[in-house]
């Protein structure tokens, strides 16, 4: 039976293998960074030498990759790891490129915030200086703190009076009582 033109098809599910794009991105950034070492320069011109030198002094019968030929072997296994290697940078490039912009936008919007942030600072401070009317200088802070210190060290000799008047009048009443009063002077000696 002919199927009718405007009724879509049901959806067929096909098999599709399920790649993790975070996963292979990391995977290519890792392999696109060792590419980009010296230690894979070494490895290589290690491979290459030791392939052109088996392939060119080893035994004949052993030999896998013709001198004669220009070593096609070799150069198509060098191309396929050239035609492998560029998209794998690409895609690190990509990456790379993702995460700039997604930076530049951070700090972008944190410079944004700081400005908002010292804009309002300014007006703050703008307006308590207004409500202030004037500043308290450095001089007048320091006068007023002298004068809180003259007061404390007048509190506390005031005190010291008063806590010796005290201690004659203690003394002097032990006399009346009939009782002679230590040496202050002694009991602080004698007990150690």
């Amino acid at each position: 039976m002919a199927e009718r033109l405007d009724t879509p098809l049901e959806a067929r599910r096909r098999w599709r293998p399920q790649l993790d794009p975070e996963f292979f991105g990391r995977f290519s950034e890792g392999i696109a960074r060792f590419m980009g070492t010296p230690r894979f320069l070494l490895y290589l011109t290690i491979f290459c030498t030791a392939w052109l030198l088996w392939n060119t002094f080893g035994p004949k019968h052993l030999q896998f990759d013709s001198a004669a030929l220009g070593f096609t072997a070799l150069t198509l296994m060098l191309s396929l790891q050239a035609s492998y290697s560029s998209p794998l940078i690409l895609l690190a490039q990509n990456r790379q490129t993702d995460r700039d912009r997604v930076s530049a936008e951070q700090d972008r919007q944190r410079a944004e915030r700081n400005l908002a942030d010292t804009e309002y600072l300014a007006r703050e401070m703008a307006a308590v200086r207004l409500a202030l009317g004037e500043v308290a200088t450095r001089d007048f802070v320091r006068s007023e703190l002298r004068g809180l210190l003259e007061d404390i060290v007048e509190e506390r000799e005031a005190r010291i009076r008063e806590l010796e008047a005290e201690l004659a009048q203690m003394e002097r009443d032990l006399q009346r009582a009939g009782v002679e009063p230590h040496d202050r002077r002694e009991d602080d000696g004698a007990g150690g």
